[in-house]
């Protein structure tokens, strides 16, 4: 199993790990990213990663895996591959989390929710009400990097590859702010550090 330091060694080699003031999808200002998509253009790597996140989550059966488009839906793919169930995403749809694309959650299915960097983990929990609203079961939440240092609590099972606390900082008493603005990193506006 890949140990967290081989982890954090694999975003700097393929410079996942980015520096400088960015705007997270949950709203928050940090000083660092995680570009986790730089990672996972290695199939090598994502299966991988992904591999060790089996073997966390060796205790659990699922039918299906299912994460949040756009970050999730490569590692989420990869996760299903190698349990060998069926791989679903969400996206939001006027701002809410929905299931489309004519996927199909029946009840009493039990689903993985995968997520590539979990902060306030806003998208899992989003995700989570979806799996529920349909009648699932949602057995366990794993992410390859876990930005809230443990703090996260989805009441269910959850494993990181890696588990780091990073700065982050509301915008209203973000220092960062008052030496440059914010990049969306999800957007874009993203160019090559």
């Amino acid at each position: 199993m890949i140990t967290s330091e081989q982890v954090y060694q694999l975003f700097l080699k393929t410079e996942a790990l980015l520096e400088g003031h960015f705007e997270l999808t949950s709203g928050l200002h940090s000083d660092k990213y995680f570009q986790c998509a730089k990672v996972l253009q290695y199939p090598w790597y994502a299966e991988e990663l992904c591999q060790s996140l089996c073997e966390k989550l060796n205790d659990h059966t699922f039918d299906l895996v299912i994460a949040p488009a756009v970050g999730g839906v490569v590692i989420g793919y990869e996760m299903a591959r190698l349990l060998k169930v069926r791989a679903l995403f969400t996206e939001r749809a006027n701002g809410v989390m929905t299931l489309r694309r004519g996927f199909e959650i029946k009840p009493g299915e039990k689903a993985l929710v995968m997520e590539d960097v979990t902060t306030t983990g806003g998208s899992v929990k989003e995700v989570l009400e979806v799996v529920r609203s349909l009648g699932a079961d949602a057995q366990a939440v794993g992410a390859l990097v876990d930005r809230s240092g443990g703090q996260v609590d989805f009441g269910i099972p959850y494993q990181s590859l890696m588990q780091v606390q990073v700065n982050t900082y509301h915008t209203d008493d973000c220092p960062l702010c008052a030496t440059s603005s914010a990049i969306k990193p999800r957007s874009r506006s993203l160019s090559k550090s």
